[in-house]
């Protein structure tokens, strides 16, 4: 990835900043996935713990657990995302408990700190141009026993693999199969994305860190972009959520949908 896809990437989650807390960037299905975020890190750190937040988007996973009582660093590439970070933690009184910071994950290096945790929720970590310069950063940056909470775009699919295919559309269907990095599209503007499996992303962190579990998220459930098929059969899909929480984390399940949460310790 070159330094004219990373501006791509930029620009593109910039134009959508001023409205990405709406269905794009906040729906029910992403709101789902961020809540096994939230318990996960809610269960690892305690209250008044230090943490990281690479690619904070506006903020709502920052404010969450400021308001839980965490000190947070929020960092992000799109400086647009960072203003509206700024914004919600100005309007909801939380200044004291969140910095809004702009750097990407390709700029950890710019960071001179410590902190007991690091997270990062829908991806950031997919547009990293070095995973293994991100994690050489982390291990900086992290206290020793440090924990990395992660959530990220998956290789495999099932749902989007059959949604597509059914509708005909085999290069969709079989986006996530290309190798390096790859244009998506989002608000008439291109995100260069690498896709990962579970242990494929965990191989550029285990130099530094143990890895401690990994699940899949929206596996039953749809990917929140089809969103509106999930709300026409809202009951069903719900008891498909439940199978995700109950078989999410078993193996070759655990391999499997939209994104995984993926825990690791530092060494």
């Amino acid at each position: 990835m070159d330094e004219t896809q990373l501006l791509d990437t930029q620009r593109a989650f910039d134009s959508v900043a001023a409205d990405y807390d709406g269905p794009r960037g906040n729906n029910e299905l992403i709101q789902r996935m961020r809540l096994t975020l939230w318990d996960t890190v809610g269960h690892t750190f305690p209250a008044g713990s230090r943490l990281l937040d690479l690619g904070c988007g506006t903020g709502i996973d920052a404010a969450e657990f400021a308001r839980r009582g965490y000190d947070v660093v929020a960092t992000d590439w799109s400086p647009q995302m960072v203003e509206r970070t700024r914004a919600r933690a100005n309007e909801h009184g939380l200044t004291a408990r969140v910095k809004a910071v702009h750097v990407g994950v390709h700029q950890l290096d710019r960071l001179d700190d410590t902190f007991d945790g690091i997270y990062s929720n829908f991806g950031p970590l997919n547009c990293a141009p070095d995973l293994g310069a991100v994690a050489a950063e982390c291990a900086r940056l992290l206290r020793p026993g440090g924990t990395l909470v992660f959530s990220v775009i998956g290789r495999i699919c099932p749902w989007e693999l059959g949604y597509y295919t059914l509708k005909g559309r085999f290069k969709r269907a079989a986006v996530r199969a290309a190798r390096g990095a790859t244009a998506v599209g989002m608000n008439r503007h291109t995100i260069w994305t690498y896709y990962y499996l579970p242990r494929e992303f965990y191989r550029a962190f285990a130099s530094h860190f143990s890895l401690e579990s990994y699940r899949a998220l929206s596996l039953f459930m749809p990917p929140p972009y089809l969103v509106d098929v999930y709300r026409r059969h809202r009951a069903g899909y719900e008891r498909m959520g439940r199978l995700d929480d109950r078989l999410g984390a078993l193996p070759l399940l655990r391999d499997m949908g939209d994104h995984f949460l993926i825990v690791m310790r530092r060494r």
